[in-house]
This record gives structure tokens, sequence and C-alpha cells, in this order.
């Protein structure tokens, strides 16, 4: 792997991110980097198939970082994956006001990624529902769940 290559390759151990959008655009998929850098949003039923039963640690696509664990997942019937809980460490929220309506937008922590969103119609014991990409996702079923997010 080349120098530049391992800079802005942030799906490995390195704690480089990527410093333009060029760089972003070299790493990401056309789809993740829609989603991820341009707070796009993939059809309903339309991102890769994240299961309610699958185990592991769910990660960004962008940089690696540790966002939900597998035990918050649950079937929304929504069309994206959604969790009732999120790693404090890994994602923030913010508000979103686009498309004429307020919403709350979750986003990476350490990248800023766009993830998703979080509504307040999700099961106990939060009544949170993240709403989240599934293409902004990558499942590491080995991943320690408290993993910490800056490494």
């Amino acid at each position: 792997m080349s120098e530049s290559e391992s800079e802005t390759n942030t799906n490995s151990n390195e704690d480089t991110l990527p410093s333009t959008e060029s760089e972003w655009r070299e790493i990401l998929t056309d789809e993740q980097y829609e989603i991820l850098r341009e707070r796009g949003t993939e059809p309903r039923f339309g991102g890769p198939d994240i299961e309610p039963d699958d185990d592991g640690q769910y990660r960004c696509a962008g940089c690696d970082a540790p966002l939900f664990n597998s035990e918050t997942k649950f079937d929304s019937g929504t069309g994206w994956p959604s969790f009732f809980d999120a790693n404090e460490k890994g994602v923030e929220t913010k508000v979103d006001t686009r498309h004429g309506m307020e919403r709350i937008e979750v986003v990476c922590r350490r990248c800023g990624g766009h993830l998703g969103h979080v509504f307040e119609d999700g099961p106990e014991p939060t009544g949170q529902r993240y709403c989240i990409n599934a293409v902004a996702l990558d499942n590491d079923s080995n991943a320690d769940a408290d993993a910490d997010p800056d490494r």
C-alpha cells in the first residue's frame, strides 16, 4: 500500500482521516459518498441487507468508528436499519431543517458522516428509533461492543 493510500484508508487502524472531499471520494463508493458526505438517503429497502438478528458491532463505513451494538437493533418495518440506542462516543445529533421539516440528524462523531435520523417512536427502554442508512454501516461480528471510537 502506498503512503498516500494509507493516509486516506480510514477502514484501517490509521488515525488520519481524509482532509478533502476528493480524498473521501477515493475511499468511499459513490453511494457511500452520497450518503455520508452529501447527507443523502438510500431508498426504503434499497440498502444492503442488514438483518435484525445479525450479531456484532455496527461501525461507520467511512471511518470505522463503533456506532451501534447489534443488541439494540430491531425491525421497525421502515425499510432502513433501526436501533433503539447508540454508542454515545460514536454518534452525535443535530437539528436538520432540510426538506421543510425539523428532524434530528445522526452523524458519526469521528468523521462527521451523515448516518440518518433519530425519532421518538422506538421501543423501550429508550423510546428512540435510530433510522440509519445501511450503506453508512459496516458490521463487525468480532468487534468488542465497548470499543473506543477514537482508536
